[in-house]
């Protein structure tokens, strides 16, 4: 009978024992798990966020490579050079401009106007000087399609100097910030490649959309030049006279839209009711593309000298 108690007894230190050492090995796997959190989950996320952003700057290489070698194709094709333009198209895709000091804020738009003309100017030019069989509208082709181009090698080497100074500094923050961001830079470099092939073969873009609309006024009509790469043709609409300007053409030309309407202005002695400017927008995720908005302001594109 007394053998019982002492059954008992032994069971409950065994107990005791088998909790305790549970409770050991709880405390000891936690401390485990944060040390191999803190410790070696951040540089395991890193790492994976590294090969993301490596295999989106493979894709951007992608995308520059490609760009290049239509650039090039489409030179010899359409300029018929006498020599390899390979070389004189690397140098365009390494230009860069430097914008006028802007300590002193007056008078700084019509310095980066000049600037922007001067640039413009030597580019067409260059782009001339590589392809000597191209008129005046492959020219101007060409030269859109060299700067999309420059764009997307613009882009892949800003992305690939924060991936390297990520990596060599192992900064998170760096790495994680581009991580977030190349998604949609990605998407930007593919508008771009888009671009370059509708430069390439000639095709309208969606900025086409305003020289439609004002060639579809100015049909039949006389028109004139009245600023750089700028035509204009008077017509009547529901009993009203319609001044309808637009870019010369054909090619991807903009001119000076800005300098344009001030002359039409200046013309007509300041009497002028409306100015209706059509453009287009970027579309947001959602809506259909086509869709007209109205808004208040000057629509053109650029840094912000024509709108000035």
């Amino acid at each position: 009978m007394s053998v019982l108690p002492i059954s008992l007894h032994e069971n409950d230190l065994l107990g005791g024992l088998l909790g305790n050492l549970g409770t050991i090995s709880q405390l000891l796997f936690t401390v485990l798990f944060i040390a191999l959190f803190f410790g070696f989950g951040q540089k395991l996320q890193m790492r994976q966020f590294l090969w993301d952003i490596d295999k989106g700057l493979r894709k951007l290489d992608m995308f520059r490579n490609s760009a290049k070698d239509l650039t090039l194709k489409t030179v010899k094709e359409v300029g018929k050079p006498s020599t390899d333009p390979g070389p004189q198209i690397n140098v365009l895709m390494e230009q860069f401009l430097i914008s006028p000091v802007d300590m002193d804020p007056a008078g700084i738009v019509g310095k980066i106007d000049h600037l922007l003309d001067v640039r413009d100017e030597k580019f067409k030019e260059d782009v001339r000087r590589i392809a000597p069989g191209a008129d005046s509208s492959q020219v101007m082709n060409l030269e859109n399609l060299v700067e999309a181009s420059w764009a997307l090698n613009t882009i892949y080497r800003i992305i690939r100097h924060f991936y390297l100074m990520g990596k060599k500094t192992n900064s998170i923050f760096i790495i994680i910030q581009l991580q977030a961001l190349l998604p949609l830079i990605i998407q930007e470099a593919e508008a771009y490649l888009g671009a370059a092939k509708a430069f390439a073969e000639g095709q309208p873009i969606g900025d086409g959309i305003g020289p439609l609309v004002a060639s579809r006024l100015m049909k039949d009509k006389e028109k004139r030049k009245v600023e750089k790469d700028v035509v204009v043709a008077e017509t009547m609409m529901e009993d009203r006279r319609v001044i309808a300007l637009k870019a010369e053409g054909p090619g991807g030309n903009v001119g000076k839209p800005g300098d344009a309407i001030k002359t039409i202005i200046e013309e007509n002695v300041g009497k002028v009711s409306m100015v209706v400017m059509v453009d287009a927008a970027v579309k947001f995720e959602g809506e259909n593309s086509g869709e007209v908005s109205e808004g208040i302001g000057a629509a053109i594109g650029g840094i912000g000298t024509e709108r000035y």
